[in-house]
Order: C-alpha cells, then sequence, then structure tokens
C-alpha cells in the first residue's frame, strides 16, 4: 500500500479526496501537500531525514463542512495508522480524565491491528492447510494423521508401545499394522473429501476458545500508573478468568475459528510490534477534533485554567517526545497532527503561543451551499441517495430521484442551515430521513413497485414543516 501512495501526486490524492468529499479544495490542497511530503521526507539522507519536520495543519470551519472526513480518507488512502481523538476528553495532570499520551497508545493499538491483518494475510493459506488437518482430528479422533498421530494407534486396538522394538515384531503383526495405517489413511482422505465438498459444515464438533478477557481498566489519575499501561485483564488468569474452554459449534463455524487460531500462531507477534511502531512513528496520523474547545479566550480564570493545562501537556507530544506504550518507545516527532475545531467562540490565536507554532498550516473550510448539497446528494462514490436506494432495493423496492427532487432537497438543506443551528451536510441525513421515512416503513408491502421521488413529493413530505419555523427547528 505504501509503494502504491508514493506514486501518488498531490493532483492525484486531491482527485481520490474527490471521490468521497465535496469543495474544499483549499484543504485538500493542504493535506494532499502534507502527505506528499511525508513521502519526500523518506528519501532523504539520513541525516537530513530527521531534521525535517512535519507541517501539522489546523483545521477551521462548522461541523459537517467535511473537516474530519478529509483526515479519515487521507489515512486510508496512505495506509497509515489513524486515530480521531477529541481534546475536550482530556484534562491536565491532577484532574480526572484522560492522560494525553493516551492518543499514542490508542494509535499504536490501532496500527499493530493493522499489521497483524496485514501478516496473517501473507500466511492465510498455510493457516488454512493446518485447520483443516485440526478439524480432520476432531471428525477423527482415533485416526491421526501421519505427523501428528499417536505412535502406535491401531483401530484393531494394537501398539506398538505394547509389542516392544519393531525389530523384536512378528511379520504378521507388521502387516497388520501396515493395514491399519492404510485404512486410517483412507478414511482420513475420505473425509478430507467431503469437508472440501461441504458436505459435513452442519456437522457439530467441540472446539476450544480463549475465554473471554475482562475488560482493560485505565487509571486515569497518576502520571506514574499511565506510563506503566495497567492492564487488569491481563492478571485475569490469577483468578480463574485465563485458559480455555470448550465450545461446541458447526463446522463451517470450527473452521474459521480454528484457522483464526493458526494465523494468529503463525504471525510473529515481536515483528508485528516492530513493523507497527515503525509505521506509527514515519507514517501516523492523530486528528485532534475540538480544538477550539481547549482554546481560552481572553483573561479568564476559573476551568480555562484546566483548558490551557490540556495544551500544555498536548505540546511535548506534538514537538516530538518519547511515550511509553507496552510495545515500547514510540517517538512522536514524526506523527502527522491534524487539529479541527468550529472556533465560533474562540479564535486560533487563542491557543497558547508555543502550540500555535506547531501547527503552521491553517485552513478555513467553506460553509457549504444548496450547490454543494447538490454535489453531496449526486457525486461522492457513497452518496446518499445511492445509499438508500440500495437499502431499498433490498426489500424489492425501488426508487428514482428525479432532477427536481435533488434540487428542492439541497435548497431545503441549505435553507434550513441558514435558519437554525448549520451543521453542514449532517442536514441531510435528517431531511433525506424524514423525506423517506413512509416508504422505509412500508417497503415490505411495497415489493415490486418503482416509487419516483420529485419535487411534489418533497414539498409533500417537508412542506408543511418548512413552513412552520418553530416545527422546523425541532425536527429538521
Amino acid at each position: 500500500m505504501i509503494k502504491e501512495i508514493d506514486a501518488l501526486t498531490p493532483k492525484q490524492i486531491v482527485g481520490e479526496l474527490n471521490k468521497y468529499i465535496v469543495g474544499q479544495e483549499k484543504a485538500k490542497k493542504a493535506v494532499a501537500i502534507a502527505l506528499r511530503n511525508r513521502m519526500r521526507r523518506r528519501m532523504l539522507p539520513d541525516s537530513l531525514r530527521d531534521e525535517v519536520a512535519p507541517k501539522n495543519i489546523i483545521m477551521i470551519g462548522s461541523t459537517g463542512v467535511g473537516k474530519t472526513e478529509i483526515a479519515r480518507r487521507l489515512s486510508k488512502l496512505a495506509g497509515a495508522p489513524f486515530i480521531k481523538v477529541e481534546a475536550s476528553k482530556y484534562t491536565e495532570v491532577g484532574y480526572v480524565g484522560r492522560d494525553v499520551e493516551s492518543m499514542v497508545r490508542d494509535l499504536m493499538s490501532v496500527s499493530l491491528s493493522m499489521v497483524k491483518t496485514e501478516l496473517a494475510e501473507d500466511v492465510r493459506e498455510e493457516a488454512e492447510q493446518r485447520a483443516e488437518e485440526a478439524l480432520l482430528d476432531l471428525l477423527l479422533p482415533g485416526i491421526k494423521g501421519k505427523k501428528g498421530g499417536p505412535a502406535g494407534f491401531s483401530p484393531f486396538g494394537t501398539s506398538k508401545a505394547s509389542e516392544g522394538s519393531n525389530s523384536r515384531q512378528e511379520p504378521e503383526t507388521r502387516s497388520l499394522e501396515t493395514v491399519d495405517q492404510e485404512t486410517g489413511d483412507g478414511t482420513r482422505e475420505k473425509f478430507r473429501k467431503m469437508l472440501r465438498e461441504g458436505r459435513l459444515e452442519d456437522k457439530m464438533v467441540e472446539v476450544e476458545v480463549s475465554r473471554s478477557k475482562s475488560p482493560s481498566i485505565e487509571i486515569f489519575s497518576g502520571q506514574s500508573f499511565e506510563e506503566m499501561d495497567v492492564n487488569f485483564g491481563n492478571l485475569s488468569s490469577l483468578f480463574g478468568g485465563g485458559g480455555k474452554k470448550k465450545k461446541r459449534v458447526s463446522i463451517k463455524e470450527a473452521r474459521e475459528i480454528l484457522r483464526d487460531q493458526e494465523m494468529e500462531r503463525l504471525v510473529d507477534s515481536e515483528r508485528a510490534a516492530d513493523i507497527a511502531r515503525e509505521r506509527v512513528e514515519q507514517m501516523g496520523i492523530i486528528f485532534i477534533d475540538e480544538i477550539d474547545k481547549v482554546a481560552v479566550k481572553g483573561d479568564r480564570g476559573g476551568v480555562d485554567v484546566s483548558r490551557e493545562g490540556v495544551q500544555r501537556d498536548i505540546l511535548p507530544i506534538v514537538e516530538g517526545s518519547q511515550v511509553n506504550t507496552k510495545y515500547g518507545l514510540v517517538d512522536t516527532s514524526h506523527i502527522l497532527f491534524i487539529a479541527a475545531g468550529a472556533f465560533h467562540m474562540s479564535k486560533p490565536s487563542d491557543l497558547i503561543p508555543e502550540l500555535q507554532g506547531r501547527f503552521p498550516l491553517r485552513v478555513e473550510l467553506e460553509d457549504l451551499t444548496d450547490q454543494d448539497f447538490y454535489r453531496i446528494l449526486t457525486e461522492p462514490e457513497n452518496a446518499l441517495t445511492k445509499q438508500y436506494r440500495e437499502l431499498l432495493k433490498t426489500e424489492g423496492v425501488e426508487i428514482e430521484f428525479r432532477e427536481d427532487s435533488l434540487k428542492r432537497l439541497s435548497a431545503i438543506a441549505a435553507e434550513v442551515n441558514s435558519k437554525t443551528e448549520n451543521i453542514g451536510a449532517r442536514r441531510l441525513h435528517t431531511i433525506m430521513e424524514l423525506l423517506l421515512e413512509e416508504v422505509s416503513f412500508n417497503a415490505p408491502e411495497l415489493a415490486g413497485q418503482t416509487i419516483p421521488i420529485t419535487a411534489e413529493y418533497v414539498d409533500e413530505r417537508l412542506g408543511d414543516i418548512m413552513e412552520d419555523q418553530d416545527l422546523s427547528r425541532y425536527i429538521l
């Protein structure tokens, strides 16, 4: 994936983002350059590479205009570890709340999961072969394969161990054991064929599965405990919560369970952790939402002291520091940080100067117009109209969105946003759900029908609500 992204130019990166996000060209251009610079940095000599710091970005714009979606799509495009955190959930040391370093630990966990999934795919074929052998062992507990079978087993009850060494056995005994082995191998191969043909899928077997682990408990207060990354789930075995238990499942389910267990055994955990840590340090992206909620406006005290403390705690992580995780120390110097906020009640300049300096790029996202809403309904690969069309198609109902209906819906979304709280593209979700409420409710009885969605239909469903401003404020 990383090799593929290396070939993308900034224009091509913007082109990929355009498949899912409408407008906001300035923001797309900024993140495309930031991503491309990370690729360029990897090609620099070692002496210069460490000196090139990532150009962190602050996105300024109302909710629902695409801030989070841009960062999320960028991470998918780059195949990079990505997490979204909310600045308002953190508090400075000494207050009850999450320690800011936990965002790096969370990113490391995401990266490790990604790497393990990739490495597991490389050993899938071998894991499936092992799972098949394990299934045959479950189906034929007395007839093991040549490699894994118990020494001296015979369907007729003879045992090599009880008869002494091979050299002292009678010829008749040896020939009998040969017949026994051939009989066992033949039966095993017959069952193998039935397994592959799917003729045993519903047969029930018992498999061993890991017991459910206790939930992880994170200690919020106290820096030393946070650094230790205490996880009471790891102590479950001391209290009888660990180990394995037997579970009765069908062959179909057992195959998946055994395959996953084999894949986990075949993946080298230490190697996966090393790759994950390297990927976090070089390609990780942390999206800090609601950064404006910890900005301090003017010279105010009280709770704002805590907000400034959160900024000061975030600062060393953004500047570059060593964060202790259970997979080793993670250097945050080259993680890309993208912060976002509406900044209705404050300004980026209300952040402490040191933090401002670590976010050199600022991009203002524009409010969405009715033309933007129309494009959102028609252009993206995951457009809302396509989603609803496919959802209702599962019930055998076809809906056709006419051109005039889409323009009317776009105008309504823009009007409601201007008269009430501006929630951006999320307004379309509210309007579309109300528009298709009756169709969705009666879909099982409408199977086989094609329902056209016209401007008249839109006015019929939404007209009364639009005329009553108090009603539209509560419903739309």
